[in-house]
């Protein structure tokens, strides 16, 4: 843990989280789709971006605190859905949503999460976010709404960008599954890894508790791995927005908005709130980064609906660069993924403090004292609202 105590910047915990856990879960963290080139760019696409530095300006009592779809928020920061997190570190979307209900900030569960929707809500005190997938089985989809209302979900973040599952070279040269098959490159791999392994060994949760024993495709992992790929819906539709708000009956967040046509469509579905994302360069493989195209579904839907942002964050400085071209917070992946497979709580706690602290300075270089308050005149050159 000491690493985690000396990691100065979310590279650090990349660094240390590569050291613990096995490649295989690594890779699947750290990979995009074909050639990576959007996943390379949602990163790249912000150091071109300027800030307007401001001098002799009352800088004092600075806050990062917000609202996000109504909720009250230590920072403009949210944990995204990542999959598979409980194999990054055992238990870990249990220990990523109490690092996040410490830090005063919402965590977004996945539906290929490791631990259950009830796995959480018996861990944590405050409500919490659900991802949602729109499968095939839409019986067990509603069951899945229902299971996140009894479990007091204060949203549904709803993925509109996987109706396939885009092609990523590393998960499949790795031989990725879950849990991993023992063929002898597996073994080695977690015998590298012994706190890793020894975790592992110590908990039961180590398949999609969201599906074996909710689904129709019986309990074994193997059952549970060929239902979950067979689920993949491409006919999901618009009205499959509204369907899921109205069997929710509370906020509905839409993920996975690229263009201003479908930022429009989703407010007219009744979307309270979009999420500019292309999930993580992991999908088509050519896309634009989600920053160069924030500024125009902004202008297109911000006066209607919150536009939230995800994709690339590795610092505080791209969250003010982010809120600073419209959006209203914005969602971290792999920057707390890295901190999770690299000390569990703690580096998921190190990581949510690494961007608060380069957020809060940021923002004190370019004169403001709150959050709420970071605009267009804080880039440079200033750009018109």
């Amino acid at each position: 843990m000491d690493r985690i105590a000396r990691a100065l910047t979310i590279d650090d915990l990349r660094e240390a989280a590569r050291r613990r856990a096995p490649r295989m879960f690594f890779d699947y963290m750290e990979s995009g789709s074909w050639s990576e080139q959007t996943f390379r760019d949602n990163e790249a696409d912000f150091a071109r971006i300027r800030l307007r530095q401001r001098v002799a300006v009352n800088i004092e009592n600075r806050s990062l605190a917000t609202t996000i779809v109504g909720h009250k928020v230590a920072m403009p920061v949210a944990l995204a859905p990542i999959g598979l997190a409980g194999m990054q570190f055992a238990d870990g979307e249990i220990l990523a949503a109490r690092a996040a209900e410490k830090a005063g900030i919402p965590f977004t569960l996945s539906t290929m999460s490791i631990c259950s929707i009830e796995d959480i809500a018996a861990h944590t005190s405050r409500p919490f976010w659900f991802q949602l997938y729109v499968m095939r089985d839409r019986g067990f989809v509603e069951r899945l709404i229902d299971r996140a209302k009894a479990a007091n979900c204060s949203a549904l973040v709803l993925t509109m960008d996987l109706q396939m599952l885009g092609q990523r070279h590393k998960d499949l040269r790795n031989g990725l599954s879950v849990p991993p098959r023992l063929t002898p490159q597996h073994l080695w791999q977690m015998a590298m890894r012994p706190r890793w392994l020894l975790g592992m060994l110590a908990t039961r949760r180590r398949t999609f508790r969201n599906i074996a024993g909710h689904a129709t495709s019986g309990n074994d992992v193997a059952s549970v791995v060929e239902w979950t790929n067979r689920q993949f819906d491409p006919t999901l539709s618009w009205s499959d927005v509204t369907w899921v708000k109205k069997r929710f009956g509370g906020t509905v967040i839409v993920k996975g908005i690229l263009d201003v046509a479908d930022a429009r469509s989703a407010v007219s579905a009744g979307a309270d709130a979009i999420v500019v994302s292309n999930h993580g360069g992991r999908q088509l493989d050519g896309a634009p980064s989600t920053i160069t195209v924030l500024p125009e579904i902004v202008a297109a839907v911000g006066d209607r609906t919150e536009v939230l942002f995800d994709g690339g964050i590795r610092s505080g400085q791209s969250v003010l660069k982010a809120l600073a071209l419209g959006a209203r917070g914005t969602f971290i992946g792999r920057a707390f993924a890295y901190g999770l497979a690299a000390g569990g709580e703690a580096g998921v706690t190190r990581a949510i403090e690494i961007l608060a602290r380069e957020l809060d300075m940021t923002m004190a270089f370019c004169g403001e004292r709150q959050v709420t308050a970071i605009g267009r005149h804080n880039l440079y050159p200033p750009q018109p609202a």
